[in-house]
């Protein structure tokens, strides 16, 4: 739909608008609750700031918004694989989903919240790359709380065998100053520290926050947990919930990694934090053909004073 449609079709007076900007669509959103704006480009949310909060979501002054190129931030929603593609054959990093036009499906507010679905389904390019029998919906929830629902049905008459993720760029005030509740005592790969072989170390996270000190890339298996990002200097505390889902992967580029790219900005890895829900590695997901799998996360902010209260 051209912008006049997606208007006519699903605009909210006052609430909910469809704009151009830089070439892409995207849907402005403003309530009593909460302001956010989510490109049809990659379903990608690149903003979420609750009424009387701060922006919750990391977003690169740098980020290229282009077709074809994946924005630096939000949430990229990652489908089909985790990463490099690992079954041989080609196709870019964190799969096609983040880059390709998803549909609006529905639109609507709930009380002080904002109810939107995205669909996404095969494509010339999807087939391409092997891709022809998947649908994709992704329903975002946005108030005081988020809630991001990324689900996957099996159109094909044979398995259909997928890693997914909703990489989440979150705002700190000074990343080496955050800190990470909830992975004490889970395996993970280390991709940051290799063993002989080029393949990344397997570690135990010890007891005690995780407080970053370096490029930090790490992938958690076989964890439901609730994490928490705590943050001194913004004085609040981010709560991130999940279901449907076996991997947290938790990454920062550190000034390192960071001066290698472009869309980022040597310094702006200080003010962010990716803490992402996923199913990746060993926790992929197998569907049945006809079969569906939902994957959800739940993010709500709370002020250290009310969190200190509430203690």
């Amino acid at each position: 739909m051209d912008i006049a449609a997606l208007n006519a079709n699903f605009g909210l007076p006052g609430v909910l608008s469809f704009e151009e900007s830089e070439g892409l669509t995207r849907a402005v959103i403003s309530t009593p609750a909460a302001s956010a704006t989510v490109y049809l480009h990659g379903a990608h949310l690149t903003h979420w700031q609750p009424a009387g909060e701060e922006p919750v979501l990391f977003l690169s002054d740098k980020s290229a918004f282009a077709k074809g190129k994946a924005i630096r931030g939000g949430v990229p929603v990652i489908f089909p694989w985790f990463g490099d593609r690992h079954d041989g054959k080609k196709g870019p990093a964190h799969g096609f989903a983040r880059t390709a036009e998803w549909s609006v499906a529905f639109a609507g507010l709930v009380g002080d919240d904002l109810h939107l679905a995205l669909t996404l389904g095969p494509d010339e390019g999807s087939r391409e790359l092997g891709f022809d029998n998947f649908r994709l919906a992704y329903r975002l929830t946005l108030g005081r709380t988020l809630k991001m629902e990324l689900t996957v049905a099996n159109d094909g008459g044979t398995p259909l065998e997928f890693e997914e993720a909703l990489h989440t760029y979150f705002v700190v005030g000074d990343v080496r100053q955050a800190s990470v509740t909830g992975l004490a005592g889970t395996e993970y790969l280390d991709k940051r520290d290799r063993e002989p072989d080029g393949e990344p170390k397997r570690k135990v996270e010890p007891e005690g926050p995780l407080v970053l000190t370096a490029t930090t890339d790490r992938v958690y298996f076989n964890t439901a947990a609730t994490c928490v990002i705590g943050d001194p200097v913004l004085k609040r505390s981010l709560t991130v919930g999940k279901s449907g889902s076996s991997t947290t992967v938790v990454w920062n580029p550190w000034r390192e990694v960071a001066a290698t790219l472009a869309d980022l900005g040597d310094d702006a890895w200080v003010g962010m934090l990716c803490v992402e829900t996923a199913n990746a590695g060993t926790d992929a997901v197998t569907l049945d053909p006809g079969a569906a799998h939902t994957m959800q996360t739940t993010v709500t902010v709370e002020t250290l004073a009310q969190t200190e209260r509430a203690g």
